[in-house]
């Protein structure tokens, strides 16, 4: 299970980023139902993390306006495993987006400190 908080009524979990020689970071994100990938993060964290260049891509915002986005990638802690997943490099805060709720339960209690979880639902995410 995975547990986080309500802040200014958005749902924030803490990201377990493993970074390669270097102790591991956590990063609170800000989960984003209408998000299908899996993570976002500012083109200035990116660069301070050193996560590695893979693509760049056309990401269509929630404005319907398509823009160019470069794609890298990083090794998070998620739900126990450890995974690769895609990280986009836009906006001003981190984004947890719906490919890493596959197969997950999220119950978000929207209060101040209010609790969010994460939890399996015992069916397999889709690929």
């Amino acid at each position: 299970m995975i547990e986080g908080t309500v802040r200014d009524l958005q749902a924030c979990i803490p990201v377990i980023f493993r970074l390669a020689g270097r102790p591991s970071l956590i990063i609170e994100c800000v989960v984003d139902t209408g998000f299908a990938g899996a993570l976002t993060l500012p083109p200035d964290a990116i660069k301070a993390l050193g996560l590695p260049f893979f693509q760049e891509i056309e990401a269509n915002l929630a404005n319907d306006v398509d823009v160019k986005t470069a794609v890298h990638i990083a090794d998070i802690l998620w739900d126990g495993y450890e995974v690769e997943v895609a990280v986009l490099a836009m906006g001003r805060r981190p984004l947890l987006g719906t490919a890493l709720l596959g197969g997950k339960r999220l119950c978000v209690n929207f209060v101040e400190s209010g609790e969010v979880t994460i939890k399996s639902n015992g069916v397999a995410a889709a690929k």
